[in-house]
């Protein structure tokens, strides 16, 4: 893998990762049309790191509050700002499950689906035109509460399909339930870190399979850090589409590369 190649595949992971645009079906077209080869295990996992790093960067004082929670409760000392973040830790962990339950249950099955170009396709469309709806919703003034949460983690859980975006679908049935869409939006980039940390649990197992050379290395690097990067600027960008509702810009997006799919597959 040319070091080029690595940059290239990093930048394109951490802006799918958190743009409702979904990167598993962009890793899927990008694979299959451009013949990109498998980059190995260990490439892909710490690409993941990467986008893991940027979600903590941005909401690194959420995510120490949320830390520092537990203790100030168990200490008798917690304050009202103390409770809200302990419970956003219980409503992280709530929407988390159905992820675990799908990782756990139906990545084999899933995993073949990765291949069918028609489903990515037809997933795209589904999250261009949910994108485009969004528009639509009004802004709601409902709390974070764990049925919601849960629902919000159903829609996490859905995302495991090629195409279908995590970020969008989770934002989007936020908004359907009638929750402020910046606190929908925020809570779909901090309940990621357990989806990512899940999904290099998952290939953790093949992490050794070979030792890697001194220039795979400066690769997975390279990749790395600017997934980190590319990751940090998507979050900030979209934060800020959310706030101007502007969602169906990326919506418009998604139907054209699923139409342009869809006549490469009839013309080819």
């Amino acid at each position: 893998m040319e070091l080029l190649k690595a940059i290239v595949l990093g930048v394109v992971q951490g802006f799918t990762e958190f743009l409702p645009i979904s990167s598993s079906g962009h890793l899927v077209i990008g694979s299959q049309l451009l013949n990109f080869q498998q980059q190995g295990v260990l490439f892909d996992v710490f690409l993941h790191l990467g986008t893991l790093v940027s979600v903590c960067l941005v909401f690194r004082k959420e995510l120490i509050a949320m830390v520092a929670a537990p203790l100030a409760m168990m200490r008798g000392k917690a304050d009202n700002e103390s409770r809200m973040y302990f419970m956003w830790d219980i409503y992280v962990v709530v929407a988390t499950i159905p992820a675990v339950i799908a990782g756990l249950f139906l990545k084999d099955k899933v995993e073949h689906l990765f291949s069918n170009l028609t489903l990515v396709y037809s997933m795209l469309v589904i999250t261009g035109i949910i994108m485009i709806f969004s528009r639509y919703l009004k802004e709601g003034e409902r709390k974070l509460n764990w049925p919601r949460s849960l629902v919000v983690g159903c829609a996490q859980a859905c995302a495991i399909m090629p195409g279908l975006s995590r970020s969008g679908s989770t934002i989007f049935v936020g908004m359907a339930l009638g929750m402020n869409r910046e606190v929908v939006a925020k809570f779909s980039f901090i309940m990621s870190i357990p989806a990512i940390l899940g999904a290099a649990v998952l290939q953790f197992g093949g992490l050794f399979d070979q030792v890697p050379s001194v220039d795979s290395l400066i690769n997975i690097g390279a990749g790395t850090v600017m997934s980190a990067v590319a990751g940090y600027f998507a979050i900030v960008f979209l934060l800020d589409i959310v706030r101007r509702n502007r969602l169906q810009y990326f919506g418009y997006y998604c139907l054209l590369v699923a139409f342009a799919g869809f006549g490469h597959q009839l013309l080819g």
